[in-house]
């Protein structure tokens, strides 16, 4: 006899319904596609220190790992739009399924040419690039999808949640990375990320299909340009795109600049190198009851601001740590403070928008901090090869701590308000 039960939206549900961060783990679905996802991740983060790992082994220089960040966030800029049109126009579940195919195929690649001893920056890049093209197109259907498989009164806690485990990957995936390049090499590393995509498809089969397409037929280039211009019209997403942004531009870099403190500041080899990474994780995983204690958008606004701040501190302690122990405590916080602000922005950009936009909306906000992300390392990277990588990320941080000031005081916090209004039933 099957135990579970129906939630009174219909979606299936595992046991009775509860109060709290956990209540999303009821639906199912939900759970399933959750733990596959756990695991792709924790792949994804085990390539995505591998990638800057090998790329300072063969340059040793700063400007190349922030061209290695460029390479992987630049081309899901492109690939947004295209995946936002169609997380709106095209059954999700069936996208997904799709998309995620066509990324264990590339891992895969990735893995075989290096392993063959092709060990060319062009190559590398061309093909992280390739990946995050693909990965530009899946995220939009991937954000929306959990707006599938949960009623809205659960959508706090489900996308808390995915934050939960995309941090916890973080925190996971890095720390194997350590391990696996210090024993085995790089190339192993490849290779379990491309492994670990096989278990989200399967996932994803397992999954009942509800998601139904969107029956308008707006066109690519007409449907995203009615999403550019709905977001100005909502201060609360607005405020939430050019938050995401500045952290792009400011604080992300410093996650690949792991591996230029790790080789050419505090000296330390690859193990050290996934500690530091996996305090990033924690750091974030530390930050989900927080987000989660929010109900509804109560909370989010100041969830928001102080994840800013703390994200501002932190990175300027990351310039100033003398050592791998402090510097991995300050990454902590870093971590902490991403992961406060993005989620609970990401949380009041769904709780905002109007469905029949939600996937180019949140196309939208990947793609303003996919262009910042890139732009941020690429600046950054030239800044450290000039004035050291200890001065870059405290410049950084204080760039950062002045965006917090502004949405604490004045006309910002009257801006920073709007992230709590209501959803727009247009």
């Amino acid at each position: 006899m099957s135990t579970a039960a129906e939630s009174d939206d219909g979606l299936p549900a595992l046991g009775p319904p509860r109060d709290g961060a956990l209540r999303a783990f009821r639906h199912r679905d939900y759970a399933i596609f959750w733990s596959g996802a756990l695991v792709s991740n924790t792949g994804s983060w085990l390539q995505n220190l591998t990638v800057p790992y090998v790329i300072f082994e063969i340059t040793h220089s700063a400007l190349w790992v922030g061209a290695a960040t460029a390479a992987q966030f630049l081309p899901g800029f492109f690939g947004s739009p295209v995946g936002g049109h169609l997380a709106d126009t095209r059954e999700r579940h069936r996208l997904l399924m799709s998309f995620l195919s066509v990324l264990s195929v590339l891992a895969l690649l990735l893995w075989w040419v290096y392993a063959a001893g092709v060990h060319s920056v062009a190559a590398i890049l061309g093909l992280v690039a390739a990946i995050g093209l693909v990965w530009g197109m899946t995220m939009p259907s991937w954000q929306a999808f959990v707006n599938d498989l949960v009623p809205r009164e659960d959508l706090v806690s489900a996308v808390s949640l995915n934050s939960l485990q995309f941090n916890a990957a973080r925190s996971i995936g890095p720390a194997i990375a350590g391990i696996v390049i210090a024993t085995l090499g790089p190339g192993p590393a490849f290779g379990l990320n491309a492994a670990s995509f096989v278990v989200v498809v399967v996932a994803l089969l397992l999954v009942r299909a509800r998601s139904v397409a969107n029956t308008a037929t707006t066109r690519l280039v007409a449907g995203f340009v009615e999403a550019v211009r709905y977001v100005p019209t909502q201060p609360g997403i607005a405020v939430v795109v050019v938050t995401v942004g500045l952290i792009g531009l400011l604080a992300t870099p410093a996650f690949a600049f792991t591996v230029v403190f790790a080789g050419s500041v505090y000296g330390v080899g690859p193990v050290a190198l996934g500690v530091m990474n996996a305090a990033l994780g924690i750091g974030a995983i530390l930050a989900v009851p927080l987000v989660v204690r929010a109900k509804g958008h109560r909370g989010l606004r100041s969830t928001l601001l102080a994840g800013l701040l703390l994200q501002a501190v932190a990175v300027v302690a990351f310039g100033l740590s003398p050592n791998v122990v402090t510097g991995s405590l300050a990454l902590a916080g870093l971590g902490l403070g991403f992961l406060m602000s993005v989620s609970s922005g990401n949380t009041a950009v769904q709780l905002i928008v109007a469905q029949r936009l939600r996937g180019r909306v949140m196309a939208v906000r990947l793609m303003v901090y996919m262009v910042s992300t890139p732009i941020g390392a690429l600046v950054q990277g030239s800044m450290s090869d000039r004035i050291g990588p200890r001065a870059t990320m405290v410049v950084a941080g204080l760039a950062l701590l002045l965006v917090a000031l502004f949405f604490a005081v004045g006309r910002g916090a009257r801006l920073l308000k709007r992230v709590d209004d209501p959803e727009d039933d247009r």
